[in-house]
């Protein structure tokens, strides 16, 4: 009995129930608050909530978030949000439906599957051998549906003089901070005019 309260209590604490769940479809872009050591330093480089960003996959009943964490890969829901500060996300949604038809899903997970393994880029740049989070969600939005979500801005166009960031440039440069490298953030993309929010916890 003990047990099955615990169970219970630590999937309130989650946030996310099947009545949730349902709701949510192939291609919904989710977004959190990470933990990472970098999370505070994107957040304030972009003036953002939010530090990772992730699509919406469902596959036999069951939810998942595709992201680029370490290698590119699927992450259950429930796993995902438990990851999260305070387990807080928001998921957003194409205005269009009638853009995210069976073939253009289809497509979708063609692009995404090119990406699936594929390190963690904490460099940034903008290839494809190596990927962060909004980048993996851009390109396969890019590539798959011709749909840019949010404008590509250089690093330089960021808040680059608070000390947290300049820390971390440091860290990942030295002096050789690469000012003019395409970057996607993960506000960039939620502030997508393209998106609307169709959950928040």
């Amino acid at each position: 009995m003990k047990k099955i309260i615990l169970l219970f209590v630590a999937f309130v604490l989650i946030g996310c129930n099947d009545k949730d769940t349902k709701r949510f479809q192939n291609g919904d872009i989710i977004f959190q608050d990470s933990p990472s050591t970098q999370s505070k330093a994107i957040k304030i480089a972009t003036n953002s909530r939010y530090s990772h960003v992730g699509v919406i996959y469902r596959e036999d009943g069951k939810v998942y978030v595709y992201e680029a964490v370490g290698p590119v890969l699927l992450t259950p829901l429930k796993d995902w949000i438990a990851h999260g500060v305070d387990h807080h996300y928001v998921v957003k949604r194409l205005k269009n439906p009638d853009i995210l038809t069976p073939i253009t899903l289809r497509n979708m997970r063609r692009v995404a599957k090119k990406f699936a393994n594929r390190p963690y880029d904490a460099l940034f740049g903008w290839s494809d051998d190596r990927v962060y989070c909004s980048e993996l969600i851009w390109k396969i939005y890019k590539r798959a549906l011709g749909i840019e979500l949010g404008k590509l801005k250089k690093l330089r166009d960021f808040n680059l003089n608070h000390p947290v960031v300049k820390q971390k440039l440091y860290e990942r440069y030295g002096k050789n901070v690469p000012l003019d490298e395409p970057v996607i953030s993960p506000q960039g993309i939620f502030d997508s005019t393209l998106l609307k929010e169709v959950y928040s916890n």
